[in-house]
C-alpha cells in the first residue's frame, strides 16, 4: 500500500462506524445509550491502564534511568496541564467544535452535544501509542499494519460513541487526518524522528489522558482533559532532555 494508506482506512472505518452509530441510535433508548458510553468509559481505562503500562518500557528506562520514567510523565502532565489552562484549550476546542456543529447539525439539533461528541472521539482516537507509532511506520515504508488494527478499533469505537453523541462523532476524522498525516510525514521527512523512549513517553504521557478521559465519559468527574494535551510535546522533550543530562 502507498504511504497514508493507514490513516486513509482509519477516516474511512471511522466515517463508516459513526453512520451506522447514528442510523442505530435513534432506535435506542437513551438509557441504552448511557449505558453505552459509560461501557466505552470503561474500556477506555482499559487503554489507557496498557498505554501507561506500555509507555513505561525498558527503553525508557534506559535512556532516563530507572525511576525517572513516572517523573517524566508527571512533569509532563503538570507542564502540559499549567499551559493547556492557561490558554484555555479545552475551552477553545469546545468552541472550535460548537461553531461547526451549529453550521452542520439540523435546525433544533444539539451544537453542545455535536462539541461533546467531536471534543471526545478526537481525544480517543488520536490519543494513544499507535496514533504515534502507527503513523510513522508508516511514514517510513513499514507498511500500515499498525493502523490498520486501530483503524478497526475506532470504526466499532465510532458507533458506541455516535450512537450515544450523534453526528458530531464523524467531525473528528478532520483532526484525525491531520495528527496522524503530520506524523505520517515525519517519518517519511526525518526518518526515526524520536527515539523509542521518547515515544513510550509520550503513550504514557496519552495513557494518563485517557484515564481521565475515560473517568470523564462514565460520568464519574469532568477532568478537563483536552487541558493536558500539551503534555503530549512535553513528554518526548523531558524525556530527551533527562538522557542529555544524565
Amino acid at each position: 500500500m502507498f504511504i497514508g494508506a493507514g490513516t486513509v482506512i482509519n477516516v474511512g472505518t471511522v466515517v463508516l462506524g459513526s453512520a451506522l452509530g447514528v442510523a442505530l441510535g435513534g432506535r435506542l433508548p437513551q438509557r441504552t445509550r448511557e449505558l453505552v458510553t459509560q461501557t466505552l468509559g470503561l474500556f477506555t481505562l482499559v487503554l489507557g491502564a496498557y498505554a501507561v503500562v506500555d509507555g513505561l518500557s525498558p527503553a525508557l528506562s534506559a535512556e532516563v534511568g530507572p525511576n525517572a520514567g513516572l517523573l517524566i510523565v508527571l512533569g509532563a502532565l503538570l507542564l502540559g496541564g499549567i499551559l493547556g489552562a492557561g490558554v484555555r484549550l479545552e475551552d477553545r476546542l469546545d468552541a472550535l467544535a460548537s461553531r461547526a456543529g451549529r453550521r452542520l447539525t439540523r435546525a433544533g439539533g444539539s451544537a453542545g452535544r455535536f462539541a461533546e461528541g467531536a471534543v471526545t472521539a478526537t481525544l480517543v482516537f488520536c490519543v494513544g501509542p499507535l496514533a504515534i507509532l502507527g503513523s510513522l511506520s508508516d511514514g517510513l515504508g513499514q507498511g500500515a499494519r499498525l493502523l490498520v488494527v486501530k483503524a478497526v478499533m475506532d470504526g466499532f469505537a465510532a458507533i458506541a460513541f455516535s450512537a450515544s453523541f450523534g453526528i458530531g462523532v464523524a467531525a473528528s476524522v478532520v483532526p484525525l487526518a491531520l495528527y496522524q498525516g503530520a506524523w505520517t510525514l515525519v517519518g517519511w521527512g526525518v526518518g526515526s524522528f524520536l527515539s523509542t523512549g521518547q515515544v513510550d513517553a509520550l503513550g504514557a504521557a496519552g495513557g494518563v489522558i485517557l484515564l481521565g478521559l475515560g473517568v470523564r465519559l462514565m460520568g464519574a468527574q469532568r477532568i478537563r482533559v483536552g487541558d493536558l494535551l500539551p503534555a503530549l510535546v512535553f513528554a518526548p522533550l523531558l524525556a530527551w532532555i533527562v538522557a542529555v543530562l544524565r
